[in-house]
């Protein structure tokens, strides 16, 4: 596992003369004793070849467990190009009606999420949009694609998007699953009210991530508004305005 995936561990191998209650057994023993939450467990036999079995945690208990099986797998050394990084954050794509439509489906691609996520970060960098996981449900398979974002020149100022496949890449098939209740699968989606961040009044946020607050004031009188001075704008009495209407010079006139 790359350094994107917090928490996670890797369990190599695999007893297939092991019952399900004895592996579920092991891997809570892992998570409590590493503090993960995550774990991928690969094992091979005759009667499921080419097993992977990926899952996660709730409370040091297994949440949601689903075993899916390689059909196809093509690795990072066999695509001869460039790649990403490591450690590089992927961006991820789901297709496919299967992954809102199918309870099975839509449990993978949650579990999907949080295995490939990564960090939380506050900003992003477009030079640094170079990594896609692009997972397709059809036809009872899943196919997995790692793509390289290339940045090409264009006649205009955003730049014109290219995909260049540099693995891994596999075709899945689920087999077994071993899926939490309703009722659990809900409590676990709870944050703890340490964790949830504090409402501040009279601020709003726009689509762009634009704050907006808001002021509260008294009704204000703006005839008492001080503005500049300026003699333009000074006020003259109601007298000289009545001799400047009628002709009249301000002026006094000098007696005889």
């Amino acid at each position: 596992l790359t350094e994107n995936t917090k928490n996670a561990i890797l369990i190599k191998g695999g007893n297939a003369n092991l019952t399900v209650t004895e592996t579920l057994k092991d891997i809570e023993f892992f998570s409590k004793k590493s503090d993960c939450s995550l774990f991928l467990f690969g094992s091979h036999n005759k009667k499921r070849p080419n097993n992977l079995i990926i899952g996660r945690m709730f409370d040091y208990h297994v949440l949601d467990m689903i075993e899916l099986g390689i059909e196809k797998f093509v690795s990072l050394k066999d695509i001869k190009n460039s790649k990403c990084p490591e450690g590089t954050k992927p961006m991820l794509i789901f297709a496919g009606d299967t992954f809102d439509l199918n309870e099975e489906y839509r449990r993978l691609k949650s579990l999907l999420i949080d295995f490939f996520r990564g960090p939380t970060v506050p900003t992003i960098r477009l030079a640094g949009l170079e990594y896609v996981l692009h997972f397709t449900a059809m036809d009872g398979k899943i196919y997995m694609r790692s793509y390289k974002v290339l940045l090409k020149k264009s006649r205009c100022k955003i730049p014109r998007i290219e995909l260049e496949e540099m693995g891994p890449s596999l075709d899945l098939v689920m087999r077994r699953t071993h899926l939490a209740s309703e009722d659990l699968y809900k409590l676990s989606l709870k944050q703890p009210k340490a964790l949830k961040p504090k409402k501040k009044k009279n601020i709003s946020h726009d689509v762009f991530g634009t704050s907006y607050g808001r002021i509260h004031m008294q009704k204000q009188d703006l005839s008492k508004l001080q503005t500049r001075k300026m003699k333009g704008l000074k006020k003259r009495p109601a007298a000289k305005m009545t001799e400047e209407d009628e002709g009249i010079s301000p002026k006094k006139l000098k007696s005889v």
